[in-house]
C-alpha cells in the first residue's frame, strides 16, 4: 500500500468524504493509529454515520457528530450519551496534535474513563484559534494539574490509598488534627511520588509553531486520540461551528453528514 508522509503524520491512500449541507470535506486517517483508523473504516463502509447530526458545535472549538441516538433525535433531544457497545484503546503519538482541522476521538470523562478509551463512533473536528505563548504556558500547567488529579484519583481507589483516607477521616472525625495532617502528608507524598513518574509537561517546538500559526485545541493533546485530519474544505469546519446552537450547543437546525470512502 502507498504510504505519504505529510507533516510528519502518514497518511494511507484511502480518503474518506464527509458531505454536510454546509459543504463537503475530505479527510485521510494517520497509520499511526491503526486500531482507529480501521474502525473509522469499518463504520464509514457500513454506512453507520449517514444521517447522523453534527450534535455539539463550539465556535472557536470543534463540532462533533457521530451519536447514534442523533439519527431519529427530535429538535431538543439531549444528545452526546450514545454509543455502539464498545470503546478503542487510546492511540497518543506526540506528532499527531490538536491542530485545526485534524480528526479526533470523543470519550468519557476522566472520572469513568481513566484509560482514556476513546468512543467507537463519536467523534470531534478541530476548529480552535490561534494561541500565544502566554496561552500555550497556561496550557501547560492545566494539562500538569490534570495528570496530577489524575494520579490522585487512581491512588485513592488503591488498597493503600483507600486505608489512608480511612484513617484521615477517622482522625478528622475525632478532632485529632495533627494525626489527620500526618496521613494527609503520607497521601501527598504517594500522589506526587507517581505524579513525577511523567516528566513535567511542555509543548514541544512542533506544537508550539502550529498553535501559534494555524491555532487548535492545545489542551486536549495526550488525553484525546488524534487520528485523521482535514485535507480538503477547512472552511466547512468554520461555517458548521458558526452556526446557532441551543443552550446545550446542539445546533437549532440539524447538521447532517454522510461519509463514504472515494479511494
Amino acid at each position: 500500500m502507498l504510504l505519504i508522509t505529510v507533516n510528519a503524520q502518514t497518511l494511507s491512500k484511502e480518503t474518506v468524504l464527509v458531505e454536510t449541507t454546509y459543504g463537503k470535506m475530505k479527510i485521510k486517517l494517520f497509520e499511526e493509529t491503526p486500531l482507529h483508523k480501521a474502525n473509522f473504516l469499518k463504520l464509514v463502509n457500513s454506512k453507520t454515520f449517514d444521517s447522523l447530526l453534527f450534535h455539539r458545535v463550539i465556535n472557536g472549538f470543534m463540532i462533533q457528530g457521530g451519536d447514534p441516538l442523533s439519527k431519529k433525535a427530535k429538535p431538543g433531544d439531549s444528545l452526546g450519551h450514545g454509543d455502539i457497545g464498545y470503546t478503542i484503546p487510546a492511540e497518543f503519538n506526540t506528532k499527531l496534535i490538536h491542530k485545526k482541522g485534524v480528526l479526533a476521538a470523543a470519550r468519557e470523562s476522566d472520572e469513568i474513563n481513566p484509560k482514556f478509551e476513546s468512543s467507537a463512533s463519536q467523534f470531534y473536528i478541530v476548529m480552535g484559534k490561534k494561541r500565544t505563548m502566554e496561552d500555550l504556558k497556561k496550557y501547560e500547567e492545566r494539562i500538569n494539574k490534570t495528570h496530577y488529579t489524575n494520579c490522585a484519583r487512581a491512588f485513592m481507589k488503591t488498597g493503600e490509598g483507600k486505608m489512608l483516607k480511612k484513617k484521615y477521616d477517622r482522625f478528622k472525625t475525632e478532632n485529632n488534627t495533627d494525626s489527620a495532617v500526618f496521613v494527609n502528608a503520607q497521601i501527598e507524598a504517594f500522589i506526587q511520588t507517581e505524579h513525577q513518574r511523567t516528566p513535567e509537561y511542555k509543548f514541544n517546538q512542533k506544537q508550539i509553531d502550529a498553535y501559534t500559526t494555524i491555532g487548535g485545541t492545545p489542551h486536549l493533546d495526550g488525553t484525546y486520540t488524534v487520528f485523521g485530519e482535514v485535507i480538503e474544505g477547512m472552511e466547512v469546519i468554520d461555517k458548521i461551528a458558526a452556526a446557532k446552537t441551543d443552550d446545550r450547543n446542539r445546533p437549532l437546525e440539524d447538521i447532517r453528514m454522510k461519509i463514504s470512502l472515494i479511494n
